[in-house]
């Protein structure tokens, strides 16, 4: 049994995960402080890609790195080509998990007691100091939540997907493509097992979830 699909699923999704986390946190804190209509048609181009289909995604990510669009053709220069690549998988992960750690981040920013910031204002703290120390800490529930979501939803991205990089044996294929082409090639023993593989991680991911928020609650209640 080839492996390259786990490991390359595992890649695009982790390199993904850590692109949306921090650009999900910097987003959501910033795009909360912006006046209500900017903020309104932030949200909406933000959160697109979590109501719009993968496919649709998938279409207008080749419109923009596609070899004959502008995008493809200056990466192309640097000899980086993100169709039929695996790193091409990560791009159409972020643009596709990203809301699920937009939303969520956003969510706990909002919930947030301003008056803790303010108080360490007063007491001459960085506002450096003040969001990874005080700010960070307080929403962390709602963060991790949402960077977990975001992991899940990478790892089995397949839409938009299998638009951009394609299915490539050893090259491009991930867990989602390969169960699609072992089901189309009437394989379903060898799609059953990779089926597993996937409820596995996923009942992982669940599970280590659940004990962290856990002992996050745990760790308030001591305090």
């Amino acid at each position: 049994m080839d492996w390259f699909p786990l490991w390359n699923s595992l890649r695009i999704a982790a390199i993904s995960s850590v692109i949306i986390f921090f650009s999900g946190i910097f987003a959501a804190y910033y795009i909360v402080r912006l006046p209500r209509m900017v903020k309104g048609i932030l949200d909406v181009v933000l959160t697109l890609p979590l109501v719009l289909p993968p496919t649709v995604c998938g279409w207008f990510l080749l419109m923009i790195f596609g070899l004959n669009h502008p995008v493809g053709q200056f990466f192309r220069q640097f000899e980086i080509q993100f169709v039929m690549h695996w790193y091409g998988g990560v791009i159409a992960a972020v643009v596709v998990a990203f809301p699920l750690m937009y939303r969520t981040a956003r969510g706990a920013f909002e919930s947030f007691d301003e008056t803790l910031a303010w108080s360490g204002k007063t007491l001459g703290l960085s506002n450096t100091f003040i969001f990874w120390r005080i700010r960070m800490p307080a929403c962390r529930q709602g963060i991790l939540a949402g960077l977990v979501l975001a992991f899940a939803r990478a790892l089995g991205e397949y839409g938009a997907t299998s638009m951009l990089i394609g299915y490539t044996p050893g090259k491009t294929a991930t867990i989602s493509t390969t169960v699609y082409q072992l089901w189309r090639t009437s394989e379903n023993g060898e799609a059953f097992l990779w089926v597993l593989v996937n409820l596995a991680i996923s009942a992982v991911v669940l599970l280590t979830v659940n004990m962290l928020e856990k002992n996050i609650r745990q760790g308030a209640r001591v305090k």
